[in-house]
């Protein structure tokens, strides 16, 4: 009876943390909860009770305020990967507040243990882990949890809720680095292209367009997936998604702010670009190739008017981006 009460505990963890990750990239599939809400009541006894005291009802009111390391990888859980996407999702329980933070993956940073290395080599050396403690240590951002998302995981779930497709307007060309050749103008991309489309990089604007790009299509995919017919999938979604998905997040956790993101009408995410335009040079390094020497004094200030709620969301101006 214990191992089958830990088995379903280890379960919905994993539906929970599918559920959240799909929130935070489609921006809210609000209906989703009453289907939620009808799975906690029949697991009632093994989610009675998942952390100490505090119950599913009341889980919500014990969070505070929490940061989510969100990467995109090929190879979950090969740390000899390096990580292609760097996001942290930030929520505010009291404001309802959802922000998200994008990181340049080559920026100069100083790893523990490793000396000056681009960002993403973090992943490269020590995982998740090592990653959240580079972005502390530079940064002064705490990073509560992580999710990996592995990018097969992206295009099923992308053909899944919307299959006939995200209508983008490719600018021009694109085809080197993505396995795929995509034309340029106005065209409906399914999972595999779109996937492509937010990874290519190897034009002017390097990572800044790649940036851009995932933005766009989390857009997107909020105005094309979020309706009732998307609950029909959500069993699909969640067996589909269980294998592709990473998170130490537990249960108390997921249920609150899943719960919470899920249940609120406003669905507006605030941006952030790191660096900030103005706090950064494009350097070449001898052994690192191309990096962004940021200005951390600035960028933590950035980051702390951001989360304060004291300045303007998204910061696109190029100038310092490569010509």
């Amino acid at each position: 009876m214990l191992t089958r009460m830990k088995k379903k505990r280890i379960r919905w963890g994993r539906v929970f943390g599918a559920l959240l990750v799909i929130g935070i990239i489609t921006v809210g599939l609000f209906t989703i909860f009453q289907y939620i809400e009808g799975k906690i009541k029949t697991i009632n006894p093994p989610l009675k009770k998942v952390e100490g005291k505090h119950t599913v009802q009341d889980a919500k009111s014990n969070i505070d305020e929490v940061n989510v390391l969100l990467l995109g990888s090929d190879s979950r859980g090969e740390k000899q990967s390096r990580t292609d996407t760097i996001m942290i999702a930030h929520y505010d329980p009291k404001t309802h507040q959802f922000k998200l933070i994008s990181l340049m993956r080559d920026m100069l940073v100083s790893v523990p243990n490793h000396g000056q290395q681009k960002l993403n080599a973090a992943y490269a050396f020590g995982g998740p882990e090592l990653l959240s403690k580079t972005i502390q240590e530079n940064f002064g951002l705490d990073i509560h949890y992580y999710a990996i998302i592995d990018f097969k995981g992206f295009e099923k779930a992308v053909d899944l809720l919307v299959p006939k497709g995200i209508e983008v307007d490719v600018p021009y060309e694109m085809s080197y680095g993505i396995g795929m050749t995509l034309e340029e103008g106005k065209q409906r991309l399914h999972g595999k292209e779109l996937l492509g489309y937010v990874r290519f990089r190897h034009d002017r604007l390097s990572d800044f367009g790649r940036i851009q790009r995932q933005q766009e299509v989390i857009s997107k995919l909020k105005e094309e997936a979020l309706g009732p017919k998307s609950v029909l999938k959500l069993p699909e979604l969640i067996g589909l998604l269980d294998k592709y998905i990473e998170t130490n997040m537990n249960s108390s956790t997921l249920i609150g702010i899943g719960k919470d993101i899920l249940t609120r009408k406003n669905s507006e995410i605030e941006t952030l670009r790191i660096p900030e335009d103005g706090s950064f040079q494009n350097k070449r390094d001898d052994e690192l190739g191309d990096v962004l020497e940021v200005d951390f004094v600035k960028n933590k200030e950035a980051l702390e008017r951001f989360l304060d709620g004291n300045s303007d969301s998204q910061n696109e101006d190029k100038s310092n981006s490569p010509d």
